[in-house]
């Protein structure tokens, strides 16, 4: 066996209506000012009413940022930043999908007094230094598994995503309460449900850092996804497909944030930057031609990971495509890039800029060139 590091979030509470528990966490943490950071749509659902009063109860001293937008700009994080610096805050808590989580971590690094560094010195593998405020992690959809990976993805261009990995990112408590996910549109639990599974297949076969914990972790994923996810769909009040979709999310995330994730995520980072596909939906729609491409290399693995699925498929590259295929379907997603509103034209532009994701693509089984990605595109248009 090869030596292998594994890290992860040291604190996991799984608990229905935890939410409300939320103050008393942070007041048992020693917190005294809590910046919580979400997105404006999920500030008007009232998911915050309850939340915010355990704290007034308590007599925490908490204010909210609201304006997450999908795929952050790095403006809204150093505008977040900001705020949590004016406050004073000593904990943040990210409350919502994964770009709320991503902001969190970041600003609880940036609005630490023991931080000397600037947005822009942070992007990278290892280059964030010093000590961050207190972090908590409230996940509001079954996918991203931000509240357990030291990764924060931020929008730096027009059109272009930069990631910055640091230990230093990963929260204290990942908090999941299955009943903030129970309101979610289907469109939303299918393309973060398919995200989270994504998760798991590009931890199972990681090229550098594949380990015998993350498979483990990733195969429990694919288990409780792939039995729950047309549940949750169908039925967004089946409580405990809820749960098993939240948990099976978590063990993807803590698996990809230890055997990273490749090319799906590289080929699906264009199409989020140039189009604002949601990310889960960008993750689904270049999936299986990915596949497809990486079968040469990745079958075994593949084959292992088949029977994981529901249906009646073979055990074998073919078969897990099929299985993921015949998911898709039935989660009414879409699988073609022009329904998408991209044109033929623009797929060299998509190529050209999924080959700037090498951070990803050396964990890929199976070398990615240019051309590659560009019939990977063509495949799915």
């Amino acid at each position: 066996m090869q030596a292998f590091t594994f890290n992860t979030t040291p604190s996991l509470i799984h608990e229905p209506g935890g939410a409300g528990r939320l103050a008393e966490l942070c007041h048992d943490r020693g917190a005294r000012r809590v910046l919580l950071v979400t997105d404006p749509g999920l500030a008007q659902t009232g998911l915050l009413d309850p939340v915010l009063a355990g704290f007034r109860q308590r007599s925490l001293a908490i204010e909210t940022f609201t304006e997450v937008a999908a795929d952050p700009p790095d403006s809204i994080v150093k505008a977040a930043a900001a705020q949590a610096e004016a406050m004073a805050a000593d904990l943040i808590v990210g409350f919502g999908g994964g770009s709320s989580m991503d902001v969190a971590k970041v600003i609880a690094l940036l609005a630490s007094p023991h931080c000397d560094q600037a947005l822009e010195d942070l992007y990278g593998v290892g280059n964030a230094r010093g000590q961050r405020l207190g972090l908590i992690q409230v996940p509001t959809t079954a996918g991203t598994g931000s509240e357990v990976t030291p990764i924060s993805i931020i929008t730096t261009g027009a059109t272009t995503k930069s990631g910055i990995v640091s230990p230093l990112l990963l929260p204290d408590l990942a908090l999941l309460d299955p009943d903030l996910t129970l309101g979610l549109p289907p469109s939303v639990t299918a393309a973060t449900g398919i995200d989270a599974m994504v998760h798991a297949i590009e931890a199972y076969t990681s090229k550098i850092r594949k380990n015998p914990v993350s498979d483990l972790l990733a195969r429990q994923a694919l288990v409780l996804l792939g039995h729950n996810i047309v549940a949750a769909v169908k039925d967004g009040r089946n409580r405990q497909a809820r749960s098993a979709m939240l948990l099976g999310a978590l063990y993807a995330g803590q698996a990809f944030a230890n055997a990273p994730v490749a090319a799906v995520h590289a080929l699906a980072y264009p199409l989020g930057g140039h189009f604002h596909i949601p990310h889960g939906l960008s993750n689904s729609l270049v999936l299986p031609p990915v596949l497809k491409f990486n079968a040469p290399e990745a079958a075994p693995l593949y084959s292992e990971l088949a029977p994981l699925l529901p249906g009646d498929h073979p055990a074998s590259a073919d078969g897990l495509i099929n299985s993921l295929e015949a998911l898709i379907a039935a989660v009414e997603l879409p699988v073609r890039l022009r329904d998408m509103g991209i044109t033929e034209d623009f797929l060299p532009r998509l190529a050209a800029d999924a080959m700037l994701q090498q951070r990803l693509l050396v964990n890929n089984l199976r070398e990615v060139t240019e051309p590659d990605a560009l019939a990977i595109y063509q495949a799915v248009y």
